[in-house]
């Protein structure tokens, strides 16, 4: 209602109830048409069966998305002695996905924002089960590298897309609850594929165990399209370039994301040299342990399960730059403790460091998607670009250092990414607290 019929309606009311013996009956005022508009279909919200349906959906397609991102990072080294390549080279095969995935994303969130996030995500899982299928085929590391790089662009429509739909459809004080959820099935798509794979490839060697976490993917993305509800509140947008890079600029120019970009990157670059490298250690001496039983290590994923679906508790508490400082020393915890030649001293490390990087990957993607007040596939997008550039670089630059340093070389690198995750949540706290003393 505009506020000269506000005004309007405010002085009738007022003659109405000051002179009731002048006023004119009520039906002689005509009805405004804004008061008569329907009202906007209300956002999902947790305990009702769309906000369940659409838990299920989400969660289906993270796991897709994981499990084909890094169906090969549990394989390493029997694609390393497959094709006769060192630990570096075969790592392009997680890397190549991963980059792709970075240069992709942006270009895929602004044509999510114009055609719809629904079938932007739609397509993208479609595209990438039907190029996993024919992973297993590739007849060299070269093919198998370019065929990774595909699958991986077409993945990018589906992170960003996902953290847009969640932002408009779920209710604000549900929204890191519900992208806590979606991460969970990261971390559930991740573990399946390397314990799958990791058996798998024991039993029928590494070609096989690609093709199984393809199947699992198609039945993941059928799970999806089926339960995912229909977005009511999206909205389409202009495809103009200069309005995108407008968009892409103004997000940009905003501090506060640019620190979250920068946190989901070196998050990132922890995550991505661990697990790329875990798999050569865990297989040498003094441990020697079967692939099988390598893959299996991957159970710990259900750690980050719980941590990113807690998320929204520990926001609530702690506030979100007290949960990444949690999720920082976490990390650094669990990283120390692997350096141990004990494998129980080992495992627990993984858990710590799951843990510490799933809980702050939640809280820092939704806080992105909450600070972005318009454009927010694009916000999501170049968080989304951060995030992967990390793994990319975590993945090379973990294989580099372990070949150099043993994996004392990756701990350090892992340990110099925590400590640039901590002083950017540090200069938050810093620049929050300007702005209070600003405001008051």
């Amino acid at each position: 209602m505009s506020p000269a019929s506000t005004g309007a309606s405010t002085a009738v009311g007022a003659l109405s109830s000051s002179s009731p013996a002048t006023s004119a009956p009520a039906t002689s005022v005509p009805p405004d048409p804004a008061s008569t508009a329907p009202a906007p279909p209300a956002r999902l919200a947790p305990g009702e069966g769309p906000y369940r349906r659409m838990s299920l959906a989400l969660f289906a397609s993270g796991m897709a998305t994981f499990a084909l991102l890094f169906s090969t990072q549990a394989l390493l080294p029997s694609i390393s002695a497959d094709f006769g390549v060192s630990a570096g080279r075969a790592s392009w095969t997680v890397s190549a996905t991963t980059g792709a995935l970075a240069l992709f994303v942006l270009p895929l969130s602004a044509l999510s924002e114009r055609f719809g996030r629904v079938r932007m995500m739609s397509v993208s899982l479609a595209v990438a089960v039907l190029v996993g299928l024919a992973v297993p085929f590739a007849p060299s590391l070269e093919w198998l590298v370019a065929l990774r790089a595909v699958q991986g662009a077409a993945i990018a429509g589906v992170p960003a897309s996902a953290m847009a739909y969640l932002a408009e459809e779920v209710r604000p004080k549900a929204l890191v609850g519900a992208i806590g959820l979606f991460v969970a099935g990261n971390s559930v798509g991740g573990m399946t594929g390397r314990i799958l794979s990791g058996w798998v490839a024991q039993a029928w060697g590494w070609r096989a165990a690609v093709g199984a976490i393809g199947v699992l993917a198609v039945v993941c993305a059928v799970a999806f399209r089926v339960l995912l509800p229909r977005a009511r509140h999206f909205r389409p947008a202009s495809l103009r370039p200069r309005e995108v890079a407008l968009t892409v600029r103004g997000h940009l120019g905003n501090p506060l994301l640019r620190r979250l970009y920068a946190i989901g990157a070196l998050f990132m670059v922890v995550f991505g040299a661990v697990y790329t490298v875990i798999g050569y250690r865990l297989t040498e001496e003094p441990f020697g342990l079967p692939q099988g039983l390598v893959g299996s290590v991957f159970v710990i994923y259900l750690v980050g399960t719980f941590s990113s679906a807690a998320a929204g508790r520990l926001v609530e508490r702690l506030g979100r730059r007290g949960a990444l400082y949690l999720a920082v020393g976490t990390t650094t915890a669990g990283l120390l403790l692997s350096v141990s030649d004990a494998l129980v001293a080992v495992l627990l490390g993984l858990v710590l460091v799951t843990a510490g990087f799933f809980s702050g990957h939640a809280v820092a993607s939704s806080s992105v998607s909450r600070t972005a007040a318009d454009g927010r596939a694009q916000a999501s997008a170049l968080y989304q670009t951060a995030y992967y550039v990390g793994s990319s670089a975590g993945g090379t630059l973990g294989a580099v250092a372990f070949h150099a340093g043993g994996w004392n070389g990756t701990v350090l690198l892992g340990l110099g990414a925590v400590a640039g995750v901590a002083v950017l949540t540090l200069l938050g706290t810093r620049a929050a607290r300007v702005e209070a003393r600003t405001a008051v």
